[in-house]
């Protein structure tokens, strides 16, 4: 079962542990360690066992033995392990009569939508290309109790430094002014390049990196492109590397959408494009904004289905105070050509037909790309299908435009709540082949509406600054 290239790396690497790593419905990483001595057929076959209802958005404690098998193509050294460590990504698996892939596993998920796009396009595989902003910071503290809340964060290129006298040489990024900002403001140079190095040595490859606009410390990787499957497992590698190889040096990273108020919030905007043996098949030469009738077809679906889409690819209650007017947020339902306020932008910049492609903008670090990646291609698919027309392009700053002419443009979900209302209303597109389930559209709905719940009874500083006196 193992193959020639996974023998050698296990020798020229020494391995001595097998690390299993596994996602929830939600998106988060868990992991199971076994001795080397465990690498044999049956590991990849059969498995092993873990309790799935401890796993949050899986099934219920009475149904809960479920087991991990590890996917072989996915090995590589885990950089954290003081031991060497072969990493594998795993897939949650049934257990009855007979092993079966489980229904909420978001890697199944994705699996099946590309297996639904080859059954639509044959020989057309979904390549996805995702830019991925985060801050890092020097301190960070929250809790929350019955008599107290807060959170601090602290960043020492920040402009609020400027007045310390620890460490004060000057060099601070003021606010909203850290785009591509060279060094010595840009302090975090080094550490970004490690981790692109990191990330290189695991089969993640770089386009480049930088500084991004928030002065607090926020950046942005952005990698070549991969197959939808390929991208969402190195999606969930990236984060991982990124969190821990800062944690290692004493820093704290966050893909969190708005960790600081009027800083520009974190995205992560994905490109993506369908192409065949030739290349991209979105474009043409004749066609509106040089895109084909297929291209526009699918960025009609994806704003057709934008509302419910958005219940994945911004599933936090933080993600909605990222889109607003004013910050670059793309909270118009429509497209344009180099317009970062529409929700999907074609890049005004490129020039390779093979790559013709578009980016949707609202996107964020919060999602499970597993499932965010999978909606949007089954959005753009729908599109196809029912050869939705997206209409013209929007040529316009939405945060100039005039009331009267907002009103003739879709707006995008104002709140996590909003968006799930219509994931409930609007969802057969993502039942189309199997790809999504009842079950577990019903489960992710579940366990969203109990985060905006939870949100909802606690109060928050700022209303004791707007409402204690009154």
């Amino acid at each position: 079962m193992k193959s020639d290239k996974l023998t050698k790396l296990l020798k020229d690497k020494k391995v001595e542990y097998i690390d299993l790593k596994f996602g929830d419905l939600l998106g988060a990483w868990h992991h199971i360690t076994l001795p080397i001595a465990a690498l044999k057929d049956s590991l990849f076959n059969t498995g092993v066992g873990v309790d799935g209802s401890s796993l949050p958005g899986y099934s219920s404690i009475e149904r809960g033995d479920m087991i991990v098998i590890p996917d072989i193509e996915t090995a590589f050294i885990d950089p954290f392990f003081e031991r060497p460590t072969v990493s594998f990504f795993g897939d949650i698996m049934e257990v009855g009569d007979k092993i079966t892939p489980y229904s909420r596993n978001p890697r199944r998920v994705a699996t099946d939508a590309e297996k639904y796009l080859d059954k639509i396009k044959k020989g057309v595989r979904a390549v996805f290309g995702p830019e991925f902003e985060f801050y890092i910071f020097d301190n960070v503290s929250f809790f929350q109790g019955p008599d107290t809340a807060f959170y601090y964060l602290d960043s020492v290129e920040a402009e609020w430094n400027s007045g310390k006298d620890e460490e004060n040489l000057g060099y601070k990024i003021p606010y909203k002014k850290g785009y591509h900002v060279a060094p010595p403001m840009d302090r975090t140079y080094n550490l970004r390049s490690e981790l692109t190095s990191m990330l290189s040595e695991v089969g993640v490859d770089l386009k480049y990196h930088h500084h991004e606009v928030g002065g607090g410390g926020q950046h942005e990787i952005e990698v070549e492109f991969a197959t939808m499957s390929k991208m969402a497992d190195q999606a969930m590698l990236i984060k991982y590397i990124i969190k821990n190889q800062c944690f290692r040096t004493g820093k704290s990273a966050t893909f969190m959408p708005k960790p600081l108020f009027n800083e520009p919030g974190s995205g992560l905007h994905v490109h993506q494009y369908l192409a065949d043996g030739n290349g991209s098949i979105f474009y043409d030469k004749k066609g509106l904004v040089n895109f084909s009738k297929i291209g526009l077809y699918y960025i009609g679906g994806l704003l057709k289905h934008a509302d419910s889409v958005l219940a994945f690819t911004n599933p936090s209650t933080n993600s909605f105070k990222r889109l607003v007017p004013g910050f670059e947020a793309p909270v118009a339902g429509t497209y344009g050509v180099g317009n970062r306020t529409a929700c999907i932008r074609i890049p005004g910049y490129q020039r390779n037909p093979k790559t013709m492609r578009f980016e949707f903008r609202p996107p964020d670090g919060m999602m499970n790309p597993y499932l965010a990646f999978s909606a949007m291609l089954m959005a753009g698919i729908d599109g196809i299908r029912n050869k939705i027309d997206p209409g013209q392009p929007l040529d316009k700053n939405l945060d100039k435009l005039s009331e009267k002419e907002l009103a003739k443009i879709h707006q995008l979900p104002t709140s996590l709540n909003k968006s799930l209302n219509a994931l409930e209303k609007d969802y057969d597109y993502l039942l189309q082949g199997g790809v999504f389930t009842e079950d577990l559209l019903e489960n992710w709905i579940k366990i969203k509406r109990k985060e905006v719940d939870e949100i909802r009874v606690r109060p928050t500083p700022y209303e004791f600054l707007m409402y204690y006196d009154l």
